[in-house]
C-alpha cells in the first residue's frame, strides 16, 4: 500500500463525533441540576445520592427504545419528537411504581454519523429531561459503519428515579370492587408500530406524507404523534395514598399490562365506549379488519395510562387528573383483563 489507512477510511469519523458531542453537551447542561456532579464527558455521570426528605428511598430503574417508530423518523426526516417519546416512556415506566425520575442516560447509534441528526435527537432527549425534572446525566454515540443502513440509527433509553418505600405503588392493595380510571394518549406513543406501519403504507396504501382526512393530518403526523408523560398529571397525587395501581399502556396494550399490577384473586372489566377512542384506532382496524382482541392487545386505544382506586376516592382523583375517566371495575377473578 502506498498510503496509511486511518479511522476515518473505515467509516468512522472522530472529527463528526466530537462536533455532534459540542452540541449535545449545551443540551444536557440545560438540564443540570444541584445534585448534577459531573459534566457531559466524564466516563461516568455522577450524581447525589442523598435524600434527606425520605425516611428509606428506593431507586427505581429501566431501560427501554421506541421500536419501529424509529422507522417513521428516518421516512419523514423528523427526528425532533423521537428523543422526546424516549424519555417520557421511562419516565412513566418508573411512575408506575411512584417513582419520580433523576436522571437519563441515553444510547445512540448509527451507521454514519450526520451531526445535525445526532443533535435534533439528543435536544428532543434534553427537552422532555426539563419538562420531566430529570437530568440528562450522560450516554453513548456509536458510530457503526456497515452495521445500520445510511440515514438510520437506533436509540435506546435509561432512567433512574426514586420512591420512598413507604409510598411506592405495587398494587397489593387493589380489590374486587375498585374503579378503574383512563388517563387519554396523544396516539399509538411507542408501541405497535410494526402493525401500524402495515396497515397503513401496505394494506392502506398511504404514503407518510398522504393527507388522511379521517385523521386531518397526513399519515406520518398521525404516526408521529408525541408519547405523553403523565409525571405532571399524577406529580401532586402520588403521595396521596389513593393510587393503588398504575399501568403504563405500552407493548402489550391492555390485555398484557394491567395484569402486570393485578393481585392473583381479582380480574378487571374495561367497557369499551367510555373513553374518547382517538380515530386513528379504528381506521388501521378497519384497514386490516383486526380484531378487537388483537387491537387491545396491540395499542393503547386511547388510553395511555389506567389509574385504580378505591369507589370513595373516585371522584377526587377525576378532579385533580385533567381528562380522566372512570373505564370499568376491578372484579373477583384470577387476573386477567376482558374488554365489555
Amino acid at each position: 500500500m502506498s498510503s496509511s489507512i486511518s479511522y476515518a477510511d473505515a467509516g468512522v469519523s472522530i472529527d463528526n463525533a466530537n462536533l455532534a458531542v459540542e452540541k449535545i453537551k449545551k443540551f444536557a447542561r440545560g438540564t443540570f441540576n444541584e445534585r448534577t456532579l459531573t459534566e457531559i464527558g466524564s466516563f461516568g455521570g455522577m450524581f447525589s445520592g442523598a435524600f434527606p426528605g425520605m425516611s428509606e428511598p428506593v431507586l427505581v430503574a429501566s431501560a427501554d427504545g421506541v421500536g419501529t417508530k424509529l422507522r417513521l423518523a428516518f421516512d419523514t426526516g423528523v427526528h425532533e419528537t423521537i428523543g422526546q417519546d424516549l424519555v417520557n416512556h421511562c419516565v412513566n415506566d418508573i411512575l408506575v411504581q411512584g417513582a419520580r425520575p433523576l436522571f437519563f442516560l441515553d444510547y445512540f447509534a448509527t451507521g454514519r454519523l450526520a451531526p445535525e441528526v445526532t443533535a435534533s435527537v439528543v435536544e428532543g432527549i434534553a427537552i422532555a429531561c426539563r419538562e420531566n425534572g430529570c437530568v440528562l446525566l450522560g450516554g453513548e454515540t456509536a458510530e457503526m459503519p456497515g452495521f445500520y443502513a445510511d440515514g438510520e440509527y437506533d436509540l435506546a433509553g435509561f432512567i433512574v428515579g426514586v420512591v420512598d418505600r413507604a409510598k411506592v405503588i405495587d398494587g397489593q392493595k387493589i380489590a374486587a370492587g375498585d374503579v378503574v380510571l383512563g388517563l387519554p394518549s396523544n396516539g399509538l406513543q411507542t408501541n405497535g408500530y410494526s402493525l401500524a406501519r402495515k396497515l397503513f403504507f401496505e394494506i392502506g396504501g398511504f404514503r407518510v406524507d398522504s393527507f388522511v382526512e379521517e385523521l386531518q393530518a397526513t399519515a406520518g403526523d398521525a404516526l408521529l404523534a408525541k408519547h405523553t408523560s403523565f409525571l405532571k398529571p399524577l406529580d401532586k397525587l402520588l403521595d396521596s395514598g389513593k393510587i393503588r395501581g398504575l399501568a403504563h399502556i405500552t407493548g402489550g396494550g391492555f390485555l398484557e399490562n394491567i395484569p402486570r399490577i393485578l393481585p392473583k384473586n381479582v380480574s378487571v372489566e374495561i367497557d369499551r365506549g367510555t373513553w374518547h377512542e382517538l380515530p386513528v384506532f379504528g381506521l388501521m382496524q378497519r384497514l386490516g379488519r383486526v380484531t378487537d382482541a388483537e387491537m387491545f392487545r396491540t395499542f393503547n386505544m386511547g388510553i395511555g395510562m389506567i389509574a385504580v382506586c378505591a369507589p370513595e376516592d373516585k371522584e377526587f382523583l377525576m378532579e385533580n387528573i385533567e381528562g380522566a375517566a372512570a373505564i370499568g371495575r376491578v372484579v373477583s377473578g384470577n387476573g386477567k383483563v376482558s374488554i365489555i
